[in-house]
């Protein structure tokens, strides 16, 4: 098998010179910024039922054996949050919060297996050889474990001890225009989807999809994001795991810059050093894309950023999940911040960021300014579609 482009890193998780690995904060981080491991703010976020991606893209409404075995997956929000559970057992696993049931396995220390897809696998090699490489996992080829193939990447958590972490979905669309186009051919009405969304907003849906008591999947998905952040602001947090194990569920609903502000600060436990620290590889990050060849001729569809940082003051932020990632036709290149209209493929990835940066900014200055009675909050503007 392919032995992959990836370099070691030091798989302590100790802090690397090179650009792309761990930031450390300043010692008096431990004093300033200790991580508590109250849960009682918990409560304050827009949480609801969690909802399985596999559900929404599949081509029918589920059975009721199908409903049965996703609400038993429910249980745990996602793949990624029943890993991290296992990861305090073991501290080197690691498991993307985009990844679904059965699509990871362990493997040695240092390393993580994901089910092969053949879109992941070429992005990976591709960055390898990109600027963006100090930004995303290192790609170790490809494996094969009872007769299955699979990516073997880096183990992002290896060496960490209860880190927190966050995945922010990039974009201002989470489906490929090819999906668009299959489901108008087959136009198909989905009840289950249609309860989905009137438990939520019963008045959602229009008079004919209440007359057919079903909606079809464009429309769920084009309708989820709208009640998102995704739409509006080209990103949205999936979830939230703190260091004590407690699990923030499903933000489909988190959509202002005020609710996302106040999940940064559960999330860093309104800490300005790792704020600060995010925001400086957010700014790195955003730097490499704009000098990437690789970014501007491909389209990027249900990638993510992680967040992680833990108490020893290590801070991340890493690219991942690039199973819907398309290369473009020849020639073909993408802004990445300009709106969306069918056929012009863009996929508001920057202006994701730029809001993203905004908020982080904003954030900062709403704890120096409570941190200073009198003094006014600056903040970056928003980039709206």
């Amino acid at each position: 098998m392919d032995s992959g482009g990836g370099e070691s890193r030091d798989s302590q998780g100790s802090p690397l010179q090179v650009p792309g690995d761990w930031e450390t904060l300043p010692p008096q981080l431990e004093a300033k910024c200790r991580l508590r491991t109250s849960s009682s703010s918990v409560s304050s976020f827009n949480c609801s039922s969690a909802e399985s991606e596999d559900e929404v893209f599949s081509d029918g409404a589920p059975s009721s054996r199908d409903r049965r075995q996703l609400l038993r997956k429910m249980k745990s929000w996602k793949a990624f949050f029943t890993m991290v559970h296992w990861t305090y057992r073991r501290s080197n696993s690691w498991i993307q919060l985009a990844g679904h049931e059965g699509h990871f396995r362990p493997s040695e220390a240092g390393y993580i297996l994901k089910k092969f897809s053949v879109n992941e696998s070429e992005c990976l090699q591709k960055l390898m050889g990109d600027v963006l490489k100090p930004y995303v996992p290192a790609y170790y080829g490809l494996v094969e474990k009872d007769s299955q193939h699979y990516i073997q990447m880096e183990d992002l958590l290896t060496g960490l001890h209860s880190p927190c972490i966050m995945d922010c979905k990039m974009g201002i669309r989470t489906y490929l225009e090819e999906e668009l186009m299959k489901d108008r051919q087959k136009g198909s009405y989905r009840k289950d989807l249609y309860q989905k969304m009137k438990k939520v907003d019963p008045q959602a849906p229009t008079e004919q999809e209440h007359r057919e008591a079903g909606v079809t999947k464009v429309r769920y998905m084009q309708w989820r994001e709208t009640i998102s952040s995704t739409a509006a602001l080209g990103f949205r947090i999936e979830g939230i795991t703190m260091d004590n194990g407690v699990v923030l569920k499903d933000f489909k609903q988190t959509r202002t810059k005020e609710q996302i502000m106040a999940a940064l600060i559960r999330f860093t436990n309104g800490c300005p050093l790792i704020l600060k620290a995010y925001e400086n590889r957010l700014n790195a990050i955003k730097a490499a894309l704009l000098q990437s060849p690789f970014f501007s001729c491909h389209e990027f569809i249900g990638s993510s950023l992680l967040f992680i940082h833990e108490r020893k003051g290590r801070v991340n932020v890493w690219m991942i999940d690039f199973g819907k990632t398309t290369t473009l036709p020849e020639g073909h290149t993408l802004q990445h911040n300009r709106p969306w209209e069918e056929g012009n493929r863009e996929d508001g990835y920057l202006l994701g960021l730029d809001n993203l940066l905004g908020i982080f900014s904003a954030t900062l200055a709403k704890l120096e300014n409570a941190a200073e009675p009198g003094g006014e909050v600056s903040e970056r503007p928003l980039v709206h579609r």
